[in-house]
């Protein structure tokens, strides 16, 4: 991404509707995993960290990013050690090995995903697992992918097989922000003819919209690892490593 896009969301990332509902979601999905005591967790691209005291209640968390700026704003934090490095080939934990590995809206960002997964494949001990989210649907491609710096969305079949190739087992995919979906396609799809402001979505709303806006996205957390939500502008996958 772009820095402006960086210090947007280190602006918004800890009372933005989307960001707290996603880690709500994903807080939820990790706490049903049954990970060791003292897990060895890796946050691979941290971005300014947001998620690290979310993941931090899991286990001992270590973190990536590669852009100077969000991985000094993620290390200010004082949550985590945030090292530099650059997914598929440029990470620094030769030899190590973690229980859990997140990967939040990622995936997308990198011109090699296979190597990339592959890559995290390798960090993961027998038995360690695997969070990922990306946004799905090419269709719903917009200016938002553009300023993010998006390579693709995804279809769950095709996030599936790419893990699979990687050498992990899929545990759990989904389909995610389903509730909002009709509005946010909507949106996506009609700034396409409407030439909308520039910037992307990661704008602030009101205190009352934002408050709704969370409480309908994260009420996905109900659903969400119990059953497979058919469409949704976001995409999420559990997988492991081994048997």
């Amino acid at each position: 991404m772009n820095p402006e896009a960086y210090e947007r969301m280190a602006s918004l990332e800890d009372r933005h509707w989307w960001f707290l509902a996603r880690r709500a979601i994903v807080a939820k999905i990790i706490a049903g995993l049954k990970l060791p005591p003292q897990a060895r967790i890796l946050d691979a691209g941290c971005g300014t960290g947001g998620n690290l005291a979310m993941l931090r209640n899991f286990g001992e968390v270590e973190a990536t990013e590669m852009d100077d700026g969000a991985r000094t704003i993620a290390a200010a934090k004082g949550v985590a050690a945030v090292s530099p490095g650059r997914l598929p080939d440029a990470l620094p934990f030769q030899g190590a090995e973690f229980d859990l590995i997140t990967l939040l809206d990622v995936l997308e960002h990198v011109a090699d995903d296979e190597a990339a997964l592959e890559s995290l494949s390798g960090l993961l001990r027998p038995g360690g697992h695997l969070v990922t989210t990306v946004p799905a649907f090419s269709f719903l491609w917009s200016e938002h992918d553009e300023v993010h710096r998006h390579y693709r969305r995804y279809r769950k079949r095709e996030l599936e097989n790419k893990v699979r190739q990687a050498g992990m087992n899929v545990v759990y995919a989904s389909y995610f922000n389903t509730f909002l979906f009709p509005l946010i396609a909507t949106v996506r799809l009609g700034g396409r003819f409407l030439k909308r402001r520039k910037g992307g979505d990661l704008v602030m709303p009101g205190g009352g919209v934002n408050r709704l806006l969370y409480a309908i996205f994260s009420s996905e957390r109900a659903l969400l690892g119990k059953m497979r939500l058919p469409f949704g502008v976001s995409l999420l996958l559990v997988a492991r490593k081994g048997s």
